[in-house]
């Protein structure tokens, strides 16, 4: 039977989005999952360093998806408000954002993530906050 890390990690690599970003799912606990990013060229700004919104989309994927993975199956979630706080630049490597659930309501959901280089450095941190909500009626 497939662990939880294959299962996000499976659904994660069916979208066109995750799949294009290049992101991956390398950690799954409930209410915890690591999304990791190989940097390459086209993920620099005109100064050369990691792009900030590629961090925010990082970051952003990690914490959604650990609400996801602390919420009941059917549920649905949406960021409505993200905060990044970028510590250091970064060039090249990979980066790894974690992010925790801190706490799934039934109507909203908040989470915090940190973003690190290979060696743990810590890069940036982020808050978001989510809407979650039940499936459409088919």
């Amino acid at each position: 039977m497939p662990d939880a890390t294959d299962d996000l990690a499976s659904l994660v690599g069916s979208s066109p989005f995750y799949r294009w970003s290049g992101m991956r799912v390398t950690h799954v606990e409930p209410g915890s999952v690591s999304v990791s990013l190989e940097l390459g060229e086209h993920h620099a700004n005109l100064q050369g360093f990691a792009h900030g919104g590629v961090l925010a989309t990082l970051a952003d994927a990690a914490m959604g998806l650990s609400v996801r993975s602390a919420m009941e199956a059917g549920r649905r979630h949406v960021t409505i408000e993200l905060g990044v706080h970028y510590l250091r630049p970064i060039r090249t490597g990979t980066v790894t954002a974690t992010g925790r659930a801190v706490r799934v309501g039934r109507d909203v959901a908040y989470a915090e993530a940190a973003i690190t280089d290979e060696r743990g450095t810590d890069l940036a941190r982020a808050s978001g906050t989510y809407s979650v909500t039940s499936p459409p009626p088919q």
